[in-house]
């Protein structure tokens, strides 16, 4: 079959195995990298990928071949836990933090995720859809070609309809292509003066059938921890929403272990959030599930804590594990997906390989979209960042700089020369 277009010369192209799942335990350290190798793309997917010289076969007369010589190519980047809509921002906390304030007493002094949601519930459609949009541009141009992205700052009907609405504008608009989960159970909402149980209920008897019935949200996701909702709050909301067809996350083990983790292994949760007091039982209840790690190292840095995941026991458990922004007002104001790689490195200690396994293949099927990216497979989707390095270890080694130069999205560039065309 002759390409539309192929792009030659790589010094190296990195190609997740693909096993049609995420990739567990000692799998994430495995990828197949191709040295001076090519991509071939056609209609908008991925035609072969090969090394040398490209197949006479592939080439006719209007075939366009792009020199990539001296570059890294790997699947385009999958940022798969974000808070993308919101209104304001919370710089003003900074100093507080800065002098030993904790996340959780700002939060019970009505900041934190309540400020947000004052400010969230007071912006209209076009503030919070041009405000995502540029976060999106900024992503983009650090080669995230997907993301997801969750309500959560309403907290009432009409402003997380508002937020799901914005999420699903852009992924008809934005080239980056988005994921939607609803989570109006992100804090207990000042009118109900503590009940987490009344608001649960609402959301189960109201908001719930309304996301479905829409079709707003594919992922239900619910933060479970000290002074929000507890273990048995998450279940029951998580339980009714699997009812109802949705696929489930949670927000389980960030500051305290409270038993969300059980919760994700007993309803076979896709992912599991933050985990940073993840015990050696929960992470193996998680491996034993088939829960993803959505891990977030970045929460971690922003919160000047010295907590993080533990991702090396989570692969020795045999767990697959992603590693995501955040992207948040409070407690994690980032949008470069490539820092938390580093950080992924840097504090984690894994691999290049491990890295970048996470924020392709993994990320992929974290979201539900195993089947169209996350790899280089003939047939998948062609996204694709192309790297100003030589190889996977440079863009982890070489920290805190953007160093994707061009990104392809369904086979088309968006960046050129770290510019969005």
């Amino acid at each position: 079959m002759i390409a539309d277009k192929i792009l030659t010369n790589f010094s190296q192209i990195f190609c997740p195995t693909d096993l049609g799942r995420a990739l567990k335990g000692k799998e994430m350290s495995e990828a197949t990298i191709i040295e001076n190798g090519y991509i071939a793309i056609k209609d908008g997917l991925i035609l072969k990928v090969g090394q040398g010289t490209p197949d006479a076969s592939l080439i006719g007369e209007r075939t366009k071949l792009v020199d990539y010589s001296g570059k890294l190519a790997s699947p385009g980047l999958i940022d798969c836990h974000t808070h993308l809509v919101y209104g304001g921002s919370r710089e003003n906390e900074f100093a507080k933090k800065l002098n030993g304030v904790s996340y959780l007493d700002i939060l019970k002094e009505g900041g934190g995720i309540l400020s947000t949601v004052r400010s969230t519930r007071e912006a209209s459609f076009d503030n919070l859809y041009n405000k995502s949009k540029r976060l999106l541009n900024q992503m983009l141009a650090h080669g995230v070609t997907t993301v997801e992205a969750k309500s959560g700052y309403g907290l009432d009907w009409e402003t997380e309809k508002r937020q799901l609405e914005v999420v699903r504008e852009l992924n008809h608009t934005h080239t980056v292509d988005l994921v939607s989960t609803f989570m109006a159970a992100h804090a207990i909402p000042p009118e109900y003066n503590g009940d987490g149980d009344a608001f649960i209920e609402m959301i189960i008897a109201e908001m719930l059938p309304k996301v479905k019935e829409d079709n707003l949200a594919e992922f239900c996701d619910i933060f479970c921890e000290t002074g929000v909702f507890t273990a048995k709050q998450s279940h029951r909301l998580l339980s009714a929403a699997k009812e109802m067809g949705f696929k489930l996350r949670i927000h389980a083990d960030e500051i305290d272990s409270i038993g969300g983790v059980d919760v994700a292994a007993e309803l076979h949760s896709v992912s599991a959030e933050h985990l940073m007091a993840a015990t050696d039982e929960g992470i193996k209840k998680m491996s034993e599930n088939n829960v993803i790690g959505n891990l977030l190292p970045g929460t971690t840095f922003s919160l000047m804590a010295d907590t993080y995941a533990p991702a090396k026991k989570m692969l020795e458990a045999d767990m697959a594990i992603t590693l995501s922004t955040d992207n948040n007002p409070g407690s994690c104001p980032t949008s470069n997906l490539q820092f938390i790689m580093q950080l992924g490195c840097f504090k984690m200690r894994l691999t290049p390989i491990q890295v970048f396994n996470a924020v392709t293949i993994n990320a992929a099927y974290s979201v539900g979209l195993g089947e169209k990216i996350g790899s280089f497979k003939e047939g998948k989707q062609a996204d694709i960042a192309i790297w100003d390095a030589p190889n996977v270890d440079y863009p982890l080694y070489f920290f805190a700089t953007n160093l994707v130069e061009d990104v392809y999205k369904r086979g088309e560039v968006v960046v050129k020369k770290q510019q969005l065309i």
